[in-house]
């Protein structure tokens, strides 16, 4: 899928974004380095939010990170987290040294900090001085431990406190257990829980979700289930569905489908047509030989439309370059900057080379200042509800508001 001729960025936007990187696996040098480069790139331009993102090489000396950054830059608002690997610009790093941060220059936009914890004791959650709800629309940037948050649930809490309102991230990696990850929210050198901003005001931030699937087989009613069981698919034993699906792939594709045939969940049943984002993704986690049952990664109620999918690096190219030049073409110039949280399970594993979301969107987006992470879990909305998603390029694109295609 060649892209056409990148489009001309907006030369009038008070909008300013940046990104630094530094492979310096000293963690002083590599937050001078960011410091240095940001300021040539931003000159006196105020930093009213910034985005920092590290290799589990710095997240021992994340408050180091945190103080020479906000001595250096004196950023309005700064949050972060610890990743698996780090994505800036064009480049991806899944195990190498890696710090990156991203500073936005947004006159007028309202930046609220979030933060949340949860008690497995009390089984609820703390919430640390959220904003109240308003009437207008905003957005949500968030960073959680994976260990320690329940995130679909902190979403579900989000979505009826907010009704509206976008949320995108990612959950911070690097660490194998508790206390391991780091996230940053201002000063605050946290292990656990979410930090995040509320953004509001003169800036667009549209989602891209690229899920990474492909739809195979024929659209399904469950017809009987029982929370994350689904028991029948239009009458018949649901894993006698699956193996009619199976049996119809390619044979090239089937020793895939043993490790990465998923089901889709239908959003928005009243459709006259589905494509695939149209569907929330969710693992098939077992089966069951004697009831003819399987078992997915989410409740599923009867009545509801599914379709299997199939996940493999083919898939997940074109699906996201197909969203990418869908945006692009959408809109009259390149966006101004990006956020991206990506599954550690793409990358190199997944494409055999390495760069390949990145550069993805370098080549139908531009050049544009782009940082982000390799996550254990990606945030993002399908169907206007926000999800915790897997295997999923999870971005943010910021823009101005009034910047789409005549005749759109």
């Amino acid at each position: 899928m060649p892209s056409p001729s990148l489009p001309s960025s907006p030369k009038t936007s008070a909008l300013r974004f940046a990104v630094g990187l530094s492979k310096r696996p000293d963690t002083h040098s590599a937050a001078r380095d960011l410091a240095d480069e940001i300021r040539s790139k931003l000159g006196t331009a105020p930093i009213h939010l910034a985005c920092l993102f590290f290799s589990a090489h710095h997240a021992e000396h994340a408050g180091i990170l945190t103080e020479m950054i906000r001595k250096s830059l004196r950023p309005g608002f700064l949050i972060g987290c610890s990743g698996e690997g780090i994505i800036a610009g064009a480049e991806e790093l899944e195990t190498a040294p890696g710090v990156t941060l991203w500073a936005a220059s947004l006159p007028d936009v309202a930046i609220e900090p979030i933060r949340l914890t949860f008690s497995p004791v009390q089984d609820q959650f703390r919430l640390y001085d959220w904003p109240e709800p308003s009437a207008a629309h905003s957005s949500f940037l968030l960073l959680a431990d994976p260990f320690t948050t329940p995130m679909q649930e902190a979403l579900k809490l989000i979505d009826e406190r907010y009704p509206g309102a976008m949320a995108i991230g990612g959950l911070a990696g690097g660490g194998q257990d508790t206390s391991e990850n780091r996230l940053i929210l201002q000063d605050e050198d946290h292990s656990d829980g979410l930090v995040g901003v509320r953004l509001s005001g003169p800036v667009a931030i549209r989602p891209i979700i690229s899920q990474g699937c492909r739809l195979v087989g024929e659209r399904l009613v469950v017809t009987r289930a029982e929370r994350n069981v689904i028991h029948e698919l239009g009458g018949a034993p649901a894993l006698e569905r699956l193996q009619e699906v199976f049996e119809a792939l390619p044979e090239a594709e089937r020793h895939q489908a043993h490790r990465a045939l998923h089901i889709g969940i239908a959003i928005d049943e009243h459709r006259d047509s589905f494509g695939p984002g149209d569907f929330l993704v969710r693992n098939l986690v077992g089966a069951d030989q004697v009831t003819g049952s399987i078992a997915v990664g989410d409740i599923v109620q009867e009545g509801q439309t599914v379709q299997f999918h199939l996940r493999n690096a083919q898939s997940a190219s074109e699906e996201l370059k197909k969203l990418l030049a869908a945006d692009r073409a959408a809109h009259r110039c390149a966006p101004l900057g990006a956020l991206m949280f990506s599954c550690c399970g793409r990358g190199r594993g997944l494409f055999g080379k390495p760069h390949h979301d990145a550069v993805a969107i370098a080549d139908w987006l531009g050049a544009i200042p782009i940082a982000g992470f390799f996550a254990q879990g990606e945030i993002g909305p399908v169907g206007g509800r926000n999800f915790l998603h897997s295997y999923t390029a999870s971005m943010a694109i910021f823009d101005e508001p009034d910047n789409r295609a005549t005749g759109r």
